[in-house]
């Protein structure tokens, strides 16, 4: 199919319309909690929580657009949405919480020059990303992610009535929620799970006085954006080598995403078409880290979107991505998802990042050769590790500052474990089986 052919002229405007709100709603949840938890960790103002869920909204929205529109050297030209890179949110708190947030900028933006500038020999790269270390990766990412969503649905870490049976009830209804519209529903309804979890807990922790409305009405109608509004960019090589660490993880998982939609639109994607998509994603990277908002990657929720509607063009996108414009810049509407509770976030969260945790899982299952025990210990160090330092974040205390960035990060440790293992073992000579099966080639002898 060639580009030209992607859009279609026939349609309805007001369908157009309609289809983009769509995909607005299924990525809504994951844009707007990144914020969230990023902004809380970090103790931002009420008035600075808003403006870095508004300017994420709007980031989303022109990221969107760059990879939609396409061109000579940036965009993929394929209808794909980008939203917050989950795997960005601990790096982000970490370098926010040891070094202040100029440096989290800092790093954003270095990340996103790296794969501006080597976006044509990432396919080089990504092969020291099989799937083996992308699916621990994305596992540690859930796990290590998953102990904020039960702070969250507690009540909020540190909090007077973290713990209450009001807010185990509130948290829990919203997880039970959640599996219920799982369950019974399909489609769209099932794709605006999560978003809808959020609506209805909200209403139901607004009868138990939990809401607060300040931060919305006390919000503006209009803003505009603020380039380095966070203060100026400042560079710290720790914090930079683990954002573009998470950059790479990023560009392998949009990897699968754009082979995925040339599966869909019957369109072989040349090295040259990754390599503009690749730089378009650095490109939102820099805009984010300008407009001190996140790292944006490819949301695979809206591939699944585009399969069950059977919607498959680019405009349906770019209306989509101009509505998180507009509404990026009202500030109001951004301010409204302050107005969830601790305890409905966590009980959305605690699915959402379990999602996290099953699709690294999926990768595994999928595309892992468990009868190799190299991949078996791969993982098994990798994930350990991971997992290990972020229960037990003292455990390099004794080291220096520097190294501290990388090495009290979980996902970064885990990263560089499964990487540096596969390199030793599915790089270097035979590989061994797992005690008791057979190869397939001696299953066939």
């Amino acid at each position: 199919m060639s580009r030209e052919r992607i859009f279609d002229r026939h349609r309805h405007p007001a369908k157009t319309f309609s289809l983009g709100l769509q995909h607005v709603l299924a990525m809504y949840a994951g844009a707007v909690i990144v914020p969230l938890i990023v902004g809380s960790a970090l103790e931002l103002s009420s008035s600075e929580l808003t403006y870095l869920i508004a300017i994420d909204l709007l980031a989303c929205g022109l990221a969107t657009l760059m990879q939609v529109w396409g061109g000579k050297y940036f965009g993929i030209g394929l209808p794909v949405m980008l939203g917050c890179a989950f795997q960005a949110v601990a790096p982000m708190i970490l370098i926010g919480k040891n070094f202040g947030m100029s440096y989290i900028y800092g790093a954003i933006i270095a990340s996103g020059l790296f794969v501006m500038i080597f976006g044509g020999f990432f396919s080089k790269l990504i092969r020291f990303f099989p799937p083996v270390v992308t699916g621990s990766v994305v596992t540690i990412i859930g796990l290590t992610l998953i102990p904020t969503a039960l702070n969250d649905l507690g009540g909020g870490q540190n909090q007077p009535d973290f713990g209450s049976i009001q807010n185990l009830c509130i948290g829990f209804g919203v997880l039970i929620f959640i599996i219920l519209m799982n369950r019974f529903t399909k489609g769209f309804l099932q794709s605006i799970s999560i978003l809808l979890g959020l609506v209805v807990g909200t209403i139901v922790a607004g009868f138990f006085g939990k809401v607060d409305l300040t931060p919305m009405l006390d919000a503006s109608w209009f803003r505009a954006p603020q380039p380095f509004h966070f203060g100026t960019p400042k560079f710290n090589i720790s914090a930079v080598l683990t954002m573009i660490l998470v950059a790479i993880v990023s560009i392998a998982e949009s990897t699968g995403v754009f082979m995925a939609l040339g599966k869909i639109l019957n369109k072989d994607l040349s090295s040259k078409d990754l390599a503009r998509g690749y730089r378009a994603e650095g490109l939102a990277i820099v805009v984010g880290g300008i407009f001190n908002s996140f790292p944006y990657t490819t949301y695979s929720q809206n591939v699944g979107l585009l399969q069950m509607s059977r919607v498959k063009t680019r405009d349906v996108i770019a209306v989509a991505g101009g509505l998180l414009i507009i509404i990026g810049f009202v500030p109001k509407i951004a301010a409204t998802a302050q107005m969830i509770p601790h305890s409905v976030l966590g009980g959305a969260t605690v699915a959402l990042f379990g999602m996290v945790v099953s699709s690294g899982i999926r990768m595994l299952a999928e595309q892992v050769d468990f009868n190799r025990y190299e991949n078996l210990l791969i993982i098994a160090c990798s994930v350990g590790m991971g997992l290990g330092v972020t229960v037990v974040p003292e455990l390099f205390a004794q080291l220096p500052e520097e190294a501290g960035i990388l090495l009290n990060n979980g996902i970064v440790v885990g990263s560089f474990t499964a990487i540096f293992m596969n390199l030793i073992f599915n790089g270097l000579g035979p590989a061994k089986e797992v005690p008791g099966t057979k190869s397939t080639g001696e299953e066939a002898a």
